[in-house]
């Protein structure tokens, strides 16, 4: 038999070697409890200080701990129903690769979370990392992304916007200062400035081209007979550098494509204003990466406004409803897809673009699910993850209304709401930049796909 006393010590043992466990481990919860020095500032460095830094286009800085703290839980919502960073693409369906990728990871989102439950703790300033420099002025997305300072910058005239009044467009024109035909690799534009940033919607800068810039000119896609060119065709035919709306970043083009500009030719821009409460001198200016000489590309990118609308200048939508269009494009050519860009306006909800192949197959390219207005994102396409299709493909533009009170931007959802290029009015469609493919280069570019991903699936 065991005696008492030997029962009671091995009680006594346990219970001691059960608190020391709890301690420990209590010990090690708080050790790994994270802090706003360690865990949290290299996140929002990297995430989310391009616009949340003092006179910039945010609401709020939050580059150290004292600015960042007060907005605590707000953070932890927002970036915990992914809100912020400001990438809408859905996660489970089309294109998962992109070069711009600005979203959070579940990773970090866990992380500011935990930190937000655990007391927000500032924790140890010296864990802090070294701070980024912040920008002093309208900086360029792209140059704070590491592509450099741009080859060539064209800035339009300024129109003076009224505190109060209608929407206006302004079509001023710019010379392109150049000598020499020249590629374009990248662009971006901005407003003029960072007050314009409140009233400049959109801005389009299209090329006026010379006779031997033809090539330029869109003919791979259509929205009707091509014996009757719709409006539709004859806008995709105009030849764009560069679409820019509140929130957007670069266009970056698939490598060894590009646009071409000649010497001669001129922007004409098409800049839409609204009133802001303020008189705001505002315009554009649109930054270029060029290609060195001698390595010039061998195909042209195409900017192509796929719409989400059956009849151009038709949208009705019921007061405290949700509406739902649909647009199709046809592909003449075989065309390499580079990024996708929903445009709508307050009351736009979600968009799905969706191939039909000629086969009857059909493919999500990609689908947005909660637009944001101030947030006119564009998703730039990795290269190996871009799509292609061949000559016959039918792209069919999916387009939802929020005219609800439940629409955070939604200025009033007692009105009916029609096709127009006011703020207030509605439109959609999928600004994409395509490149067309030969026969040969389509069933390379499928092959290619093919044996990523026979490499790239997990082997029994």
């Amino acid at each position: 038999m065991v005696g008492k006393g030997f029962r009671q010590r091995s009680v006594l043992a346990a219970a001691t070697l059960g608190g020391v466990i709890l301690i420990a481990a209590s010990a090690s919860a708080q050790t790994a409890a994270p802090t706003f020095s360690k865990d949290v500032a290299p996140i929002l460095q990297n995430k989310c200080q391009e616009c949340h830094q003092p006179n910039s286009i945010a609401p709020m800085s939050l580059i150290t701990f004292a600015e960042s703290r007060p907005w605590a839980r707000s953070i932890k919502t927002r970036v915990s129903t992914r809100q912020m960073p400001p990438w809408h693409i859905d996660q489970s369906v089309g294109v998962q690769k992109f070069k711009n990728d600005m979203s959070l990871t579940q990773k970090e989102i866990d992380t500011i979370v935990a930190w937000v439950d655990g007391g927000a703790p500032q924790g140890d300033a010296k864990d802090m990392p070294a701070p980024k420099p912040i920008a002093a002025d309208n900086s360029w997305k792209g140059v704070r992304d590491g592509f450099g300072e741009p080859d060539l910058v064209i800035r339009s005239s300024e129109y003076k916007m009224p505190a109060k009044g209608q929407d206006v467009w302004y079509r001023p024109m710019s010379e392109i200062p150049i000598t020499e035909p020249r590629w374009v690799k990248m662009v971006e534009i901005r407003p003029t400035n960072l007050k314009a940033r409140k009233v400049l919607h959109h801005s389009i800068a299209y090329q006026v081209l010379s006779a031997d810039n033809v090539a330029s000119v869109n003919t791979g896609t259509a929205n009707g007979p091509a014996a009757a060119a719709t409006p539709e065709d004859l806008v995709n035919r105009r030849p764009q550098l560069m679409e820019w709306a509140i929130g957007k970043g670069y266009d970056l083009f698939t490598p060894g494509t590009g646009k071409m500009i000649m010497p001669g030719e001129k922007l004409s821009w098409d800049q839409h204003l609204h009133p802001a409460g303020e008189e705001i001198d505002a315009g554009s200016e649109i930054a270029l990466w060029l290609y060195p000489k001698g390595q010039e590309p061998t195909k042209r990118s195409y900017l192509i406004g796929f719409t989400g609308l059956q009849r151009r200048g038709f949208l009705d939508i019921a007061p405290n409803s949700i509406s739902h269009t649909e647009g199709f494009t046809v592909l003449k050519e075989n065309t390499l897809i580079t990024n996708f860009q929903p445009h709508f306006h307050l009351r736009g909800k979600a968009m799905e673009v969706r191939a039909i192949l000629p086969d009857g197959s059909t493919e999500v390219v990609s689908y947005v699910g909660k637009f944001n207005f101030n947030w006119m994102t564009n998703y730039i396409y990795a290269d190996d993850a871009a799509p292609a299709f061949p000559k016959g493909t039918i792209i069919q533009v999916s387009a939802w209304y929020d005219n609800t009170k439940a629409n955070p931007n939604n200025p009033d959802p007692d009105q009916w709401v029609g096709y127009g290029d006011r703020t207030v009015d509605e439109m959609a469609h999928a600004w994409m930049n395509v490149v067309y493919l030969t026969d040969a280069e389509y069933k390379a570019h499928v092959d290619a796909k093919k044996a990523r991903q026979t490499n790239e699936s997990p082997r029994q």
